[in-house]
């Protein structure tokens, strides 16, 4: 487990550099960060273990998931605004990150590069190997709670509360499906609308 807790600690290192410290673009740095995650999961053999066929019944899979995890941000979104007076000014700074960057530079982003590595990071290598060791559930609640606390660096409530929705959400289809090509659809459509294409800020 020490690989396991160690890329751990070069996702914080990585979030860390990503959302609280300053220098290049954001949608550069996120790119750069979820692509080394996932280049390590990949040398620990990640790819192997996981089915990536991406036929129909992964990308219905993961347009259906997508779509549904739309919806439930969308009314999550609104009641976090009856609930934290604050909401909207935060949920309108996640969506100040990276700002003047391109649209369809993101999209593509979004698409290709952060959806698919994050995905073989946290859920095909991270999420696996804390259920191998400690078991599904338990597994699944560890791997949810530190996708969550990695983006703690962006000092921002909303964001880490919705990554820790998205987390569980995805991670509940991996332990439901064991398919990693469906999460990859999944991930990718959604972060590419959420965030590009119709957001909610």
């Amino acid at each position: 487990m020490q690989l396991v807790w160690g890329s751990a600690a070069l996702a914080f290192g990585l979030w860390f550099v990503t959302f609280y410290l300053g220098g290049l673009n954001f949608w550069i740095k996120i790119a750069f960060s979820a692509s080394l995650l996932a280049a390590a999961a990949i040398w620990m053999h990640t790819l192997k273990d996981n089915i990536l066929r991406f036929d129909g019944k992964a990308i219905l899979l993961g347009v259906i998931s997508a779509v549904l995890l739309y919806i439930v941000f969308w009314f999550g979104k609104e009641i976090s605004a009856l609930l934290f007076p604050f909401a909207p000014r935060q949920v309108g700074a996640i969506y100040g990150k990276g700002a003047g960057f391109p649209t369809p530079a993101i999209v593509l982003i979004l698409l290709f590069v952060t959806g698919p590595c994050e995905e073989i990071f946290w859920r095909g290598f991270f999420q696996r190997s804390l259920m191998e060791r400690h078991g599904r559930w338990q597994g699944w609640l560890i791997a949810t709670a530190v996708y969550a606390l990695v983006h703690v660096w962006s000092l921002n409530f909303m964001l880490v509360g919705a990554a820790a929705v998205a987390g569980a959400f995805w991670g509940l289809m991996y332990l439901r499906y064991g398919r990693l090509d469906g999460l990859i659809v999944s991930h990718s459509l959604w972060s590419a609308v959420i965030f590009a294409v119709a957001p909610m800020g």
